[in-house]
């Protein structure tokens, strides 16, 4: 018999690598956090976050618990369960989803390595496309061994960066969350982040090969909320010691950064961005690896290490063509907000109105549970 697979594989892996793919460009730098929820004031952001957590972590539990009913490891043969003919229409949607998040990663590190190294921006795009590259060639278990250790890292940045901020400038955030203020637009902007960063749930679908049960299933997709958002609100309450100003900021993570006058967190924190953007690119570009090794496996054949890593390589040129185009404010504000409608259409309604009840929950596994 094969050994149970470890607590942290079944229970914490899962929501570390949906982590791993959200964190991406625009949460690790801040951006998003500016865009979708700064604008509600400083509690209606945190309202937002908070009502987007509980999205992440109901979608997430009932796509777990669909992928291990119909045995879906990658997200062309969970679709195929869940929409049937229509399982292009997922395919059509992550196509673009792949390309503006990629583009939103590349234009992100292009300018930190502008304003941390001075680097020409396109150094700093490229050396995490080679990175992304070179790590998605290996498979599963390289991408995995990225998630573990990233998220070591990331999470003791966090720590750390949080710490600081809120010794220096407490009293700015006490100030700006007692001042006297009317939330709004709080639940559109929640609803809005959720909607096209839980698409991480099916990127992620090669992890949850180590769940044993259904228990396990829903146990690790409620987990995956809180262990995702997080960092995200810790780091937002840091940028609420600089609100309103922090919200044009291209980079509020180096805004604050520089208010602090702590060159080696600056320098840290950037590395961790990077490692971020690394981590989150992997994992969407992972699973267009496994699409297509999914599709030769049906036909007898292999994905090989070369043939993922030019399948890689090409989605990632692409990627870095958007970002020089269009840059990375404009890319969060305009993109995001499209795709979140087209995968709550596609994948939300569908997996909580149909396939949730019809194939997972009353029929394929409800031993699982007892």
């Amino acid at each position: 018999m094969t050994a149970p697979a470890s607590f942290f594989k079944r229970f914490l892996l899962p929501g570390f690598a949906f982590k791993a793919v959200v964190i991406g460009g625009g949460y690790a730098t801040g951006r998003e956090l500016a865009e979708f929820f700064l604008p509600s004031g400083p509690w209606g952001g945190v309202l937002g976050m908070l009502l987007a957590l509980i999205c992440w972590s109901v979608i997430c539990a009932a796509t777990f618990l669909f992928a291990r009913a119909t045995h879906s490891y990658e997200y062309g043969s969970f679709f195929r369960s869940l929409l049937g003919p229509a399982w292009f229409l997922f395919d059509l949607a992550y196509a673009c989803l792949v390309l503006i998040m990629l583009s939103v990663f590349a234009a992100a590190a292009g300018a930190i390595g502008a304003a941390v190294f001075g680097w020409p921006v396109i150094a700093g795009t490229l050396g995490l496309v080679l990175a992304i590259a070179g790590v998605v060639a290996f498979g599963n278990d390289s991408v995995e061994r990225l998630f573990k250790y990233v998220t070591y890292f990331l999470y003791g940045v966090y720590a750390t960066f949080v710490i600081v901020v809120v010794w220096q400038s407490s009293h700015r955030i006490l100030g700006n969350f007692a001042a006297p203020q009317s939330p709004s637009g709080w639940a559109l902007g929640g609803v809005t982040y959720a909607g096209y960063n839980v698409v991480g749930a099916v990127v992620i679908l090669p992890v949850l090969r180590h769940l044993s049960s259904g228990r396990d299933a829903v146990i690790a997709g409620l987990l995956a909320g809180p262990l995702a958002m997080l960092p995200a609100l810790l780091f937002y309450i840091c940028m609420v010691a600089y609100y309103p100003a922090i919200g044009a900021a291209t980079l509020p993570s180096d805004y604050i950064l520089t208010q602090l006058q702590a060159p080696i967190l600056h320098l840290v924190f950037q590395l961790m961005i990077l490692a971020a953007l690394l981590e989150s690119g992997s994992g969407a570009v992972h699973a267009v690896n496994q699409r297509v090794a999914g599709v030769l496996g049906a036909r007898g054949r292999t994905l090989p290490t070369l043939g993922r890593l030019l399948l890689a390589a090409g989605i990632l040129v692409l990627s870095v063509f958007a970002a020089t185009e269009f840059g990375l404010v404009a890319l969060i504000a305009r993109g995001y907000r499209a795709l979140a409608a087209l995968f709550i259409a596609v994948y939300v309604v569908p997996l909580l109105l149909h396939g949730l009840w019809t194939r997972s929950l009353f029929t394929h596994d409800a031993e699982s549970y007892r």
